[in-house]
C-alpha cells in the first residue's frame, strides 16, 4: 500500500510496508541518510526528522501513520549549498564532533527557533532534552545557539 509523502519540498512515495519505520523508508528508499539510526528506542534524537513541522524521532514513527506529511530532514536545510543560518553558527563556533547527533540536533533546534527565536540558554537546554550527545558537552553547541538567538 503506497503511501504520499512531501519529503523535503519533493513529492516521494513509498512503497514499504505501513509499519516500516520513517527513518527506513528515508534511509534506504529515499537515499536521505542524514538522520541516523542509533538506538531504534526512540531515546537518543539522532533520528530527529521534521514532520508537519515538529520534531519527531523518525525511529519510532511507522510510515503508514504519516499519509500526505511534509517530512523534512537535515539535508533540507542547506538552501543551494548554503548553509543555514543555524548550520553556519554551529560552523563557526566549532560545535560539530562524530556527527551521530547532529542531524537530531540541528532539526530541533530548527522547530525550536521558528517557536522562540530569542531564547535564552535554559529554553535551548530545554528544547535539546530529547537529543543526546555521547562525544562532547553541551556547553559549546548551547553557547552558539545563544549567540544565534541573539543575532535574530
Amino acid at each position: 500500500m503506497p503511501t504520499f509523502l512531501t519529503v523535503n519540498g519533493e513529492q516521494k512515495v513509498s512503497m514499504r510496508a505501513p509499519m516500516t519505520p520513517l527513518i527506513d523508508v528515508l534511509r534506504e528508499e529515499f537515499q536521505l541518510t542524514g538522520a541516523k539510526n542509533v538506538c531504534r528506542e526512540g531515546i537518543c534524537g539522532a533520528c530527529t526528522v521534521l514532520v508537519d513541522g515538529r520534531p519527531v524521532v523518525s525511529c519510532l514513527v511507522p510510515v503508514g501513520s504519516i499519509p500526505n506529511a511534509e517530512v523534512r530532514t537535515v539535508e533540507s536545510l542547506a538552501d543551494d549549498g548554503e548553509l543555514s543560518p543555524l548550520q553556519r553558527t554551529m560552523e563557526e563556533h566549532d560545535v560539530v564532533q562524530c556527527g551521530m547527533c547532529f542531524p537530531g540536533i540541528l532539526m530541533t533546534l530548527t522547530s525550536f527557533f521558528k517557536e522562540c527565536p530569542h531564547a535564552d540558554k535554559d529554553q535551548i537546554r530545554a528544547a535539546l532534552v530529547g537529543n543526546i550527545c555521547r562525544c562532547t558537552g553541551y556547553e559549546r553547541l548551547i553557547d552558539a545557539a545563544v549567540v544565534l538567538a541573539k543575532s535574530s
